[in-house]
Parts: structure tokens; sequence; C-alpha cells
């Protein structure tokens, strides 16, 4: 049934796709409260994997977790290519803030810490 959606879309597509066709037989949630407790449950999977450090449980487990993810995107009627594609120039835009703020002080992404990087970052976010 699922074998009609193209292994070759993005991944992220790809998904939906498939959530898609499935959602049409009936296999599907009808809100999007379930589909945040799974999410809970994938994380959980996920962290149980980390624990263990099992490197092939983490792949499959952060996939699920990536999986349900997007399900819950598609009962939010969120494209998740779209809403990705924001928040990756989000990142990009207040990463960029914290160097410039770093080569104001006469400091490098290089020399700075941890905290002072969160701090600048931290600042960015307010900036908005």
């Amino acid at each position: 049934f699922l074998d009609s959606v193209p292994v070759a879309l993005p991944a992220l597509t790809r998904a939906l796709k498939l959530q898609e066709k499935a959602a049409r037989v009936g296999f599907d949630w009808s809100e999007a409260a379930p589909i945040l407790d799974k999410i809970e449950e994938e994380i959980g999977e996920l962290r149980e994997a980390l624990a263990k450090g099992d490197t092939a449980s983490i792949k499959d487990e952060f996939g699920d977790m990536l999986f349900a993810v997007v399900n819950l995107g598609r009962h939010l009627k969120l494209d998740s290519e779209a809403a990705l594609s924001g928040t990756n120039e989000k990142f990009r835009s207040r990463f960029h803030y914290v160097e410039q703020a770093l080569e104001k002080s006469g400091s490098t992404l290089e020399k700075a810490d941890l905290a002072e990087m969160e701090a600048l970052w931290q600042e960015a976010k307010s900036a908005k």
C-alpha cells in the first residue's frame, strides 16, 4: 500500500507522504494530543538507548522520534520542511549575533566558552 511513496523524496517529506497515505485508510490519530504522548514515549526510548550506548538503537529511536514529530506537524497543518528551514535560518541569525558580539568585545568563537556563548545566545533570542 505504501510502496508508491517514492524512496527518493527528502526524508521529512517522505515521512509526511507515508503518514498521509496511511491516514487515508484510517491508520491515524484523530487529534494532536496523543502524538505528543508518542513523542514523549519515543524520547524515553531514545534515552534508554543512549544509556545502553547501543548505536543502532540510538539511530532507530532518533528516527522514530523524528517521524512522530513530522506526524505532529501534519496534524497541526504545518509543513515540516518549511518549519525546519525557518528554524535553520533563526539558528544561523542568532549564531551570527553571538559571533558579532564576541568580535565587538575583542573575543572569538574559538576563545569563548559555552557559558559566554549561551549568555549571548539568550541576548540574541531577546533581541528579535
